[in-house]
């Protein structure tokens, strides 16, 4: 499935604050990534039309199957290549910018193989 990196990001972010809110609604999600809630709306109608999430009446954002499936993906990708980084000697906030990057762009054959290759001592 080809999604976009900003796709990927609003899932992503969608998938962390339904971690720690009860709910998620697209303040939430602007006020998170710093984006006026105007381009968070319009995503979100686009993230809909792809039936990656569903918007309840009231505003609730949930994830649909293949949206948290995308969502847990590039989390995954995320915190696998922060914390290898940091085990590297990279800095926190440096490993936490550079995997953001990171997992966008690499395959998920180079991914698979790096995590077999590095093995479960990260995560």
């Amino acid at each position: 499935m080809i999604i976009n990196e900003s796709a990927e990001n609003y899932l992503e972010t969608i998938l962390m604050l339904s971690r720690k809110l009860p709910v998620v609604r697209s303040v939430d999600i602007a006020n998170e990534l710093g984006f006026k809630k105007s381009s968070v709306s319009i995503a979100m109608k686009n993230l809909r039309e792809k039936e990656h999430i569903t918007v309840t009446d009231a505003g609730f954002i949930y994830l649909t199957a293949s949206g948290k499936e995308i969502a847990t993906a590039v989390y995954e990708k995320h915190e696998f290549l922060r914390k290898w980084l940091v085990s590297l000697g990279v800095n926190q906030a440096i490993a936490a910018e550079d995997a953001c990057k990171m997992e966008h762009v690499i395959s998920e054959e180079s991914f698979q193989a790096i995590k077999q290759y590095v093995g479960g001592e990260i995560l």
